[in-house]
């Protein structure tokens, strides 16, 4: 029998929760592509390996952005070999697969999603909102009638939600996330070092030393960062601090901030007072920043939880969907 499954269809990584195993896979969303016979040389970490170092020859794409899919054929390419390496597919059948989406996506992307998943080798394919399975693979109880928040914070996108009764009450979903922050790393060590420095390096950067909460010692914590001198061209070396870092990723930080707000204002009085009792959920890679919590806390003025794997929470949350119709399925047979 096929194995059904559930995927995090993210940005910056695929995730894949085998029903009855757990997550099972996890790897970068990149295919390295020889654009000379539109070949696929290489899938996830191997492809991830080859970003900003491929001859010309050779291209590593993302084919994911801000959440949606941007190149088809690369996506269903990579979606078929994930799937193809858990061998997922049983003699005579295919898997069901629940996909996960960000909130605001347009008719056309959701079928985009859908037919990439049934193309790699799906028989049912579900898609579901990124916020809601995040918040029940956070293990969060968003099936009872009160109100549960969730920010998600993604390589493409944030999704902000407020929950009750198994859906979505209020929610917002912006193109602003992990990528944003390591493209403004990159500009501000642009502009006030002169640094060249690739999108690999401003990942390290953040995940290091990165922080979205300004206070008194952010100037200690200091990296050591290699690139380009922009003026001569040479390979250069300069020292970069948490402070600096905090001020490059400071206008994300803070359009996800005003998202989140701009969601509490629309939330039923009785929801919000159910929120302020149980606080808002954090997941996502961004959910690791530093300080984060702190300033959604002092900002949002209700108490902030970071989930306790927040990279995993998405493919988590899917599973558990996709049990949780098995045994419906099961019982109405029944």
């Amino acid at each position: 029998m096929a194995k059904d499954i559930g995927i995090d269809l993210g940005t910056a990584n695929v995730l894949i929760y085998v029903v009855g195993k757990g997550i099972v896979l996890n790897e970068p969303s990149v295919v390295a592509i020889d654009t000379k016979t539109d070949k696929v040389l290489a899938v996830g970490s191997e492809a991830y390996r080859m970003v900003g170092r491929t001859p010309g020859n050779i291209r590593a794409i993302r084919p994911l952005k801000d959440g949606v899919i941007s190149d088809f054929d690369i996506t269903e390419a990579m979606l078929s070999y994930f799937i193809n390496k858990l061998s997922v597919k049983g003699f005579l059948s295919k898997p069901n697969i629940m996909i996960c989406a960000p909130t605001n996506i347009t008719e056309i992307e959701r079928k985009a999603i859908i037919q990439a998943a049934e193309k790699s080798g799906g028989a049912k394919v579900y898609l579901e909102a990124e916020p809601k399975v995040a918040a029940l693979g956070a293990g969060m109880d968003i099936f009872k009638p009160s109100g549960n928040m969730v920010i998600d914070m993604g390589g493409g996108t944030s999704d902000i939600a407020i929950l009750s009764l198994g859906d979505i009450v209020s929610s917002r979903s912006i193109r602003v996330a992990g990528d944003r922050m390591n493209n403004e790393i990159v500009n501000y060590l642009k502009h006030h070092h002169n640094l060249i420095i690739g999108e690999r390096t401003a990942e390290t950067i953040k995940i290091k030393i990165g922080t979205a909460y300004p206070e008194p010692g952010n100037e200690e914590k200091t990296m050591e960062v290699r690139g380009r001198d922009s003026v001569s061209g040479m390979p250069t070396t300069t020292t970069i601090n948490a402070a600096e870092v905090e001020i490059a990723i400071h206008d994300s930080v803070e359009q996800i901030v005003s998202a989140a707000m701009a969601v509490l204002e629309t939330t039923p009085p009785e929801l919000a007072a159910d929120i302020i009792d149980r606080g808002i959920m954090l997941t996502g890679g961004g959910a690791l920043l530093d300080g984060i919590d702190k300033l959604f806390s002092e900002r949002l003025t209700v108490p902030v939880i970071i989930s306790e794997d927040p990279l995993d929470n998405v493919a988590k949350g899917a599973g558990v969907l996709l049990e949780h119709m098995d045994t419906k399925t099961a019982k109405e047979n029944n």
